[in-house]
């Protein structure tokens, strides 16, 4: 998809979760191994979750989290790869349902279609991971492709999320 002489382009899709604060790490790591990066967040991850702004001055493109009216210009390029981090219980299930009712799951459906590399980390309360049907998802989900890093769980996983975790497995 990237010209030889252009920098691959990463989506980062950013959901709803206390963590997505430190999203700005993730970008920092991707725009050091060569990445122009864009981001699109889940509409509730827009209030608040993450410092908006600040991610536009960084990636020096707008944060994406409404679908554009037909005749807009596409802010980003076709992805060469997409990181989902954080990944919450909410659009893992929905993800893997095909139930693409936000612009963020939306984008990741169409990455399997569009065949790039797809990485997610989850950021998923133990609870909430203990109910089948998101394991049934993860299941569905390698099953399309997608790498999965291994977080810790509960209150240690807040702590240690391996952003730069995510670029690892693109490039395995």
């Amino acid at each position: 998809m990237t010209e030889p002489d252009e920098k691959p382009f990463l989506h980062v899709v950013v959901c709803a979760a206390a963590v997505a604060a430190d999203v700005g790490e993730l970008i920092a790591a991707a725009q050091r191994r060569g990445w122009e990066v864009g981001v699109i967040a889940t509409p509730v991850a827009m209030g608040g979750f993450f410092d908006v702004a600040a991610v536009e001055a960084q990636t020096r493109r707008p944060v994406r989290s409404a679908w554009r009216t037909p005749g807009d210009a596409r802010p980003f390029p076709p992805p060469d790869a997409v990181v989902v981090a954080p990944a919450t219980f909410n659009t893992v299930n929905k993800w893997a349902a095909g139930l693409g009712d936000t612009l963020a799951v939306a984008t990741l459906c169409e990455a399997y279609g569009l065949g790039v590399p797809v990485v997610a980390l989850p950021c998923v309360a133990d609870a909430l991971a203990a109910h089948p049907a998101y394991n049934d998802s993860l299941i569905r989900l390698r099953g399309m492709g997608v790498r999965f890093g291994d977080l810790p769980s509960g209150e240690e996983g807040r702590r240690a999320f391996g952003w730069e975790r995510a670029l690892d497995l693109l490039d395995r």
